[in-house]
């Protein structure tokens, strides 16, 4: 929880609130301070939220009912009658996450800390078709068996896609890539069998990035390098999304003038230069590989990767000049690409017209499978906020 969330709910814990109302929002106060503490006792919460030891007691035992929390040990001096501790139980409920690209599917479990418990990517070619959306599925329903999750656990599938898509992650409103126009998340429900909600890519793995600062930083950029180049403006812990859902879209930022062709029409866009698929052209498709061999200074790997990250400047550059905002550099290529920061960092200050330093830049700290995982933390945010 946030401290605007838990300063709120002290304010109307404290203002008079209906007793129903207090009730909930002193079980709120108790589950969140759990869910942020590997183990507290009674007598912790009793210090930390000044709140009677039967009330305490009290919300302890339905938490315990609804298998939210676990009773994880004791604390105490020897002698005497040692204290309960608690902690969340991180799989009391389990959310999905599907990254949805051309060639392939990948597929996620996450807990109720936002922690992957699993992954499975294959490659599977989409198709606008009912039995590609049977196939997803299978894929969520694979991950589900193979981790003994039971259905009832599961808060639901959230998709990443490369597509813009509405506040209420419900609908579609533009595709370029894949063919997913007027897609919504019902036509995805009927197939998969659970809630769904529909994030454009960025965005999901922007939530996962923001989920991993904690706070910690509350206002930037996400530039996310992957089979396309997507980007996410966050303020206030929140990701913006403009009046149209096309904020952040630095991947039509044009950084050459009738340059290469990008796939939304125009020329010379950041995408066709940025995309991971630049740096996998030479590796067989995968990006570990391409960076083994950077490492071991294959000729061809150097040349393409000089080349991409002077133009991976230019919109750094360009994104600073408008934001003037802390920059993350995330996606697959973001994730790998911590070893090579200073000599991106050279690039974009040699470019600077105002900073002297590129300390405001950096790699992502989300780095496994971000987009599949920030599509299905939205559900896990929600329950929380919910209890």
């Amino acid at each position: 929880m946030t401290d605007l969330a838990y300063n709120t709910l002290m304010r109307q814990r404290n203002s008079g609130t209906a007793s129903y109302e207090i009730k909930g929002i002193n079980r709120s106060l108790i589950f969140n301070l759990i869910c942020e503490n590997p183990s507290v006792s009674r007598r912790d919460i009793q210090k930390e939220l000044n709140l009677s030891l039967p009330t305490i007691g009290q919300n302890i035992t339905e938490l315990l009912n609804l298998g939210l929390i676990k009773q994880s040990g004791t604390v105490g001096h020897t002698g005497g009658r040692r204290a309960e501790t608690f902690s969340l139980n991180e799989r009391a409920r389990v959310a999905v996450g599907l990254d949805i690209s051309t060639n392939y599917v990948t597929t996620v479990l996450l807990d109720l800390t936002g922690a992957v418990i699993a992954i499975n990517s294959v490659t599977k070619q989409y198709e606008k078709t009912e039995e590609y959306m049977d196939y997803l599925g299978e894929c969520v329903r694979a991950i589900l068996k193979e981790n003994k999750v039971k259905e009832k656990d599961v808060l639901g599938v959230g998709l990443g896609v490369p597509a813009l898509t509405d506040i209420t992650a419900t609908n579609v409103v533009y595709a370029g890539i894949l063919d997913m126009n007027e897609l919504t998340a019902a036509d995805f429900e009927r197939h998969i069998g659970f809630p769904v909600k529909v994030f454009n890519d960025a965005n999901a793995a922007c939530f996962a990035e923001l989920h991993t600062l904690g706070g910690s930083e509350d206002t930037g950029f996400y530039i996310m390098l992957s089979n396309n180049v997507g980007g996410a403006v966050f303020m206030n812990n929140k990701v913006f999304i403009g009046d149209n859902f096309r904020s952040g879209e630095v991947g039509h930022l044009i950084i050459h003038r009738n340059g290469k062709q990008c796939y939304c029409g125009q020329k010379g866009c950041l995408d066709p230069y940025c995309s991971a698929t630049v740096l996998t052209s030479l590796s067989g498709g995968s990006i570990s590989r391409f960076f083994e061999m950077l490492h071991d200074r294959d000729e061809e790997a150097v040349k393409v990767w000089n080349t991409y990250l002077e133009d991976l400047a230019i919109a750094v550059r360009n994104v600073r000049v408008l934001f003037d905002c802390p920059i993350i550099i995330g996606g697959s290529v973001g994730a790998m690409m911590e070893p090579y920061m200073s000599q991106l960092k050279t690039i974009v200050r040699r470019a600077s017209t105002f900073d002297t330093t590129a300390s405001y830049l950096r790699s992502c700290q989300f780095k496994i499978e971000a987009i599949a995982a920030g599509a299905a933390l939205h559900f896990v945010s929600e329950f929380l906020s919910s209890i």
